[in-house]
């Protein structure tokens, strides 16, 4: 799988998804794209992005999302405070389609966010 990590998350979480295809939004000299144009170019390329940022929910609109999100919800975007992710993201990604956001805890819960709802 071909996933897109968010400006927010550092690149050594991708090390940690050793089984996908993982670049950085600076790797694909994306860094000054934001929001929906990021979403959108990045969906021409990967399968799902992966981001820190809670705003997302409600910054996107759901209905229309060209690729999977996954929400990690996480207090501190340091390498070693996502660390703990990596498990629950790989466990995840099989069972992500295209439109689908989910928010991942740090014990692993899965969220999936819908339309006009937030966890």
């Amino acid at each position: 799988m071909r996933i897109l990590l968010d400006h927010c998350v550092p690149k050594p979480f991708g090390r940690l998804l050793a089984s996908h295809d993982v670049k950085t939004t600076a790797q694909m000299g994306w860094s000054t794209l934001q929001n929906g144009k990021l979403l959108a170019e990045a969906a021409q390329s990967f399968d799902a992005f992966v981001t820190v940022d809670k705003y997302i929910k409600t910054q996107q609109n759901l209905q229309s999302l060209p690729l999977p999100i996954v929400v990690l919800d996480s207090v501190m975007n340091t390498p070693a405070a996502l660390a703990p992710f990596a498990p629950f993201v790989q466990a995840v990604l099989p069972t992500l389609r295209p439109g689908q956001m989910v928010e991942v805890d740090a014990v692993g819960t899965v969220t999936e966010i819908t339309p006009g709802r937030t966890p």
